[in-house]
């Protein structure tokens, strides 16, 4: 059995990567009838039921990650796997990166091995970071360049929260194109998701529940609850809600390791399948039924719906189209009683709808998963490969443009020891070249199909 390291980096990774790991041992209490959530949870430092082994949590700040050694998944980590310090980054990337990640590197390489000499069968890293503050972007992408050395035939799998244009944090998008450089340079797979979206897809599912539409209603008993087994106050914290999509993400992402399937998918097949070119490694994602995620109750979405669904533009996890963009690859990830020909079915039925560069027309990777998801028939999770994640880098380099052309915080990065105005340049200029590579491969979407001759074959 293959088996992955997750990373939860800053506050927004070990709060993402908490909820992961709750609803992970929910799931799979479910699916063991014979324990209970609250025994899965004392037994839960070996997860001899879950191929993800191991898990290191990291963070500048200790607040966070002694809330969740207080709480009820405090057994489930090893306390000899984490790494806290006192000040915090200051929202400052380069604090991230320069000071603490030399400051730290040789204990979290420490813990790194640690982790990984518990796996049979290591087959990637998760890292789970923010790209807006100081010790999730700084740290977060120093971490892949250590992860790239000493492990180099692992992948290195990342989930990274982007800032939206009304962030808090108002040296976010200095952090962000910092960010952006390493991963372009060090990830093998990053999955963007953009704040904007988690919270518009929350205000819809409110705006439902609140109207009562379709007959839906809160759940008397959701899977986000306390260990006591009582149901936790919608937004108790404001990130809450918006945390648990981004766990439901990894949920599914990671299904076909943790349960059988009559066509499981490995996670090298992801990066394999779906990332034609080096640096055109960004995977747009979507989930649908997203109703399952505010834990309410409503009808069932019927089979094709639900494929029909994952390519519509409400369900995608970052503000994009994807059926107006051009796709390079595609992954259909699904769990439940679904039939390989369900899936061919409804790909032959949206293929019509979607454009595929010429040179990749049946760029299709799908899986099954058997189990589905607590108290639904089934799940889809799409990965794409898709040129409509351009636009949210656009928007990014005009938001570091605007500070940068004043020179506005600049000198709280350039007091760093090895922090210069040229880091700063470098890294727009890659996603400058990133971002035109998406428009070199728009430019061909007016291009016609490319009509291959078959392969004849001599009997």
């Amino acid at each position: 059995m293959t088996q992955s390291v997750v990373v939860q980096v800053g506050q927004c990774g070990n709060q993402i990567g908490c909820c992961f790991w709750d609803l992970a041992l929910r799931e799979h209490a479910a699916v063991n009838q014979k324990g209970i959530y609250d025994e899965a949870i004392s037994n839960g430092i070996k997860f001899n039921f879950i191929s993800l082994s191991q898990a290191v949590l990291i963070d500048m700040e200790e607040g966070v990650v002694n809330e969740i050694l207080q709480g009820p998944l405090r057994d489930v980590f090893d306390s000899k796997q984490l790494i806290t310090d006192i000040s915090g980054s200051g929202n400052n990337w380069a604090v991230g990166h320069k000071v603490f990640g030399s400051l730290y590197q040789e204990q979290i390489l420490e813990k790194l091995r640690k982790s990984a000499e518990h796996c049979d069968c290591l087959q990637c890293f998760f890292i789970i970071h923010s790209m807006g503050g100081g010790t999730g972007s700084g740290l977060g992408t120093f971490l892949l360049k250590v992860l790239e050395d000493e492990f180099p035939e692992v992948y290195r799998f990342v989930t990274s929260i982007y800032p939206s244009g009304e962030d808090d944090v108002i040296t976010s998008p200095y952090n962000s194109i910092l960010a952006m450089k390493e991963l372009n340079e060090h990830a093998d797979c990053v999955l963007p998701i953009d704040n904007q979206s988690l919270f518009d897809i929350i205000s819809k599912i409110d705006l439902m529940v609140n109207s009562g539409k379709l007959g839906t209603t809160v759940k008397p008993k959701s899977l986000v609850t306390s260990s006591a087994g009582a149901v936790k106050k919608r937004h108790q914290k404001p990130f809450d809600a918006m945390n648990n999509i981004v766990a439901n993400l990894l949920l599914n992402l990671t299904s076909s390791a943790r349960f059988e399937g009559s066509l499981n998918m490995d996670l090298n097949e992801i990066s394999m399948n779906l990332v034609p070119f080096p640096q055109l490694h960004y995977l747009v994602s979507s989930l649908t039924p997203l109703y399952t995620l505010a834990d309410v109750n409503i009808p069932t979405r019927r089979l094709d719906q639900m494929f029909s669904d994952a390519f519509s533009k409400d369900h995608q996890l970052i503000r994009a189209d994807p059926k107006h963009s051009l796709y390079l690859a595609c992954a259909l990830m699904v769990r439940g009683n679904v039939q390989v020909s369900d899936l061919r079915r409804n790909i032959e039925r949206l293929k019509p709808s979607l454009q595929f560069v010429s040179w990749n027309q049946e760029g299709w990777k799908t899986s099954l998963c058997s189990v589905p998801p607590v108290g639904h028939s089934h799940s889809l999770l799409a990965l794409a490969n898709n040129t409509c994640v351009k636009p949210t880098f656009m928007e990014l380099k005009e938001r570091f443009l605007r500070l940068y052309k004043k020179k506005a915080h600049l000198h709280h990065y350039l007091q760093i020891e090895g922090m210069e105005e040229s880091c700063f340049m470098e890294a727009v200029s890659s996603l400058s070249g990133l971002v035109e590579e998406y428009n070199q491969l728009d430019a061909t979407k007016s291009m016609p199909v490319e009509d291959l001759p078959r392969l004849s074959i001599a009997v």
